[in-house]
């Protein structure tokens, strides 16, 4: 036996996975489990439990039990907890890494880097722990007020944080919530997605011998169609770190009521393309950024907006390039492989067909064996097509040609979506002009849509989130500020005479 699967052996029994709460691994008095297949072959993955709401009412409450003596270990441990735990996801990551491959079709090069860089997200944050250092502030700062008040301000955990990942990165957008709400002193309940469920859990054994303290973290399996309501709406939660679909994250807000909420949600990410843009780099940030891991990223590049002494050279290299692109099995790191379900790739294809039969031009793809589809470009997509507007998370991408910046602009903010824009051109002051205009969290020049480095904010307007994350902003919406005032009396002050001179 391996010294890996001896490791995680405790959190299961032959394929069978169990839920974590108190420092114990447990079985769901449900007696049901839910099947996690691999989405290129079919085959079973494992069996995850399917909690019921008392079990939630039990974890809740353990992690709830467990706040204060989480808070008061000095920030220093909790920070070295967490470069432990850094060390235990770099040692086993070739091992989550084909795990996670096996779970949601990831290529096992990718797999395996989302793996180490979620031990880098562990590391940084133990080292931004400095977000957390309070001030003191003198009341003669203001005109009216005298030294004879002073607040302390120090910053505290919220208590109790739902942390709930996507099934695109279960692992890497999980840890990125779990490690700066731990930082903060909070208690953590992880509610990992149903497709990422078994590479998530293993979170569990991670933070056990990382040296978390029992009930301080805390996991719960099951489908969000059974627990998902009663979970986000319980009274103990004190808040949700979500990352999934834009509809799931309205529910969750109308559920939450008055809980504070950091959500990052769906994105319609459009590429401004100048005429004066380099093309092969317009090119290969396009390929990149619109089929990496089959476009099912939320800040995927998911349609383009190109002017027209370009558009056609551009729509011609994409088409190539696109063409060249690896299908196939993620175990051999194809550049496109699985769709995560075969309802999603029914989705995506009616968006395409919509496309086409409104006049879309069909450049390379339209392909589909199982749940790959092929890399497919749609060229003279025009605003009354689908897939102009809605979110396909798959390997299309749409051209709708512009005549205008303005025009593109105006295309770009009609979207419900707002995570991030991306323009492509030599023109730094024009492309400033136009990233003021754009309603989006980020914009990018000369550069694909993406999540990161780690510590820049990442955040989204519309329908594309709530609240900043990054590693320190992260942080300090996982935490709060407390303020002692100081109220100096008379007889404790120290008088001092000043004297004037001439």
């Amino acid at each position: 036996m391996s010294k890996e699967i001896e490791d995680f052996s405790v959190m299961k029994d032959g394929l069978e996975y169990k839920y974590y709460t108190m420092g114990e691994w447990k079985v769901s008095t449900s007696g049901n489990t839910i099947p996690i297949y691999n989405p290129y072959n079919d085959k079973l993955v494992g069996e995850v439990q399917a909690c019921t709401p008392e079990e939630v009412d039990q974890i809740i409450s353990n992690a709830k039990d467990n706040i204060e003596c989480w808070e008061t270990t000095p920030i220093k441990e909790r920070a070295d907890i967490l470069q432990k735990a850094a060390k235990l996801i770099n040692r086993w990551a070739d091992y989550l890494g084909k795990l996670l491959m096996q779970e949601n079709g990831k290529p096992l090069n990718s797999a395996i880097s989302e793996i180490k860089r979620t031990a880098l997200i562990f590391n940084a944050t133990a080292e931004s722990r400095d977000s957390l250092i309070g001030k003191t502030i003198m009341g003669d700062i203001l005109e009216g007020y005298s030294r004879e008040k002073m607040s302390i301000t120090y910053r505290v955990p919220l208590g109790v944080i739902l942390c709930i990942g996507p099934f695109n990165y279960p692992f890497n957008l999980t840890g990125s919530k779990i490690a700066p709400a731990l930082v903060a002193g909070n208690t953590v309940v992880m509610k990992p997605p149903t497709e990422g469920s078994i590479t998530a859990s293993h979170f569990g054994v991670i933070l056990e011998k990382a040296g978390v303290p029992p009930g301080v973290f805390n996991t719960i399996t099951g489908r969000g169609s059974e627990i998902g309501d009663y979970l986000v709406s319980h009274s103990d939660i004190n808040m949700i770190s979500f990352t999934g679909s834009s509809q799931t994250g309205k529910r969750i807000a109308e559920k939450a009521e008055m809980k504070p909420l950091l959500f990052e949600l769906g994105g319609k990410d459009a590429a401004i393309v100048l005429d004066d843009a380099i093309l092969e780099n317009t090119v290969d940030a396009i390929i990149s950024g619109a089929f990496s891991y089959n476009g099912q990223r939320c800040t995927a590049v998911k349609r383009v907006l190109p002017m027209p002494g370009i558009a056609d050279r551009l729509v011609k290299r994409v088409a190539e390039e696109a063409k060249k692109l690896t299908i196939g099995d993620p175990a051999q790191n194809k550049d496109i492989g699985p769709i995560i379900s075969s309802k999603q790739c029914d989705y995506i294809q009616e968006l395409i067909n919509d496309a086409i039969d409104k006049g879309a031009e069909v450049k390379c793809g339209n392909k589909r064996k199982g749940n790959i589809i092929w890399p497919t470009v749609l060229d003279k997509v025009t605003e009354d097509m689908r897939i102009a507007w809605e979110e396909q998370f798959g390997p299309v991408i749409p051209f709708i040609r512009i005549k205008s910046a303005q025009e593109a602009i105006e295309i770009s903010n009609k979207s419900k979506y707002g995570l991030q824009g991306m323009i492509f051109t030599e023109n730094l002051d024009l492309a400033f002009n136009i990233a003021q205009e754009l309603e989006v969290g980020t914009v990018q020049i000369n550069g694909k849509s993406s999540r990161g480095p780690d510590h820049f904010p990442f955040l989204g307007t519309k329908s594309s989130g709530m609240g900043t994350q990054g590693i320190s902003y992260a942080i300090k919406n996982m935490s709060r500020p407390k303020v002692v005032v100081m109220n100096l009396s008379e007889q404790g002050k120290l008088v001092h005479e000043c004297v004037w001179k001439e």
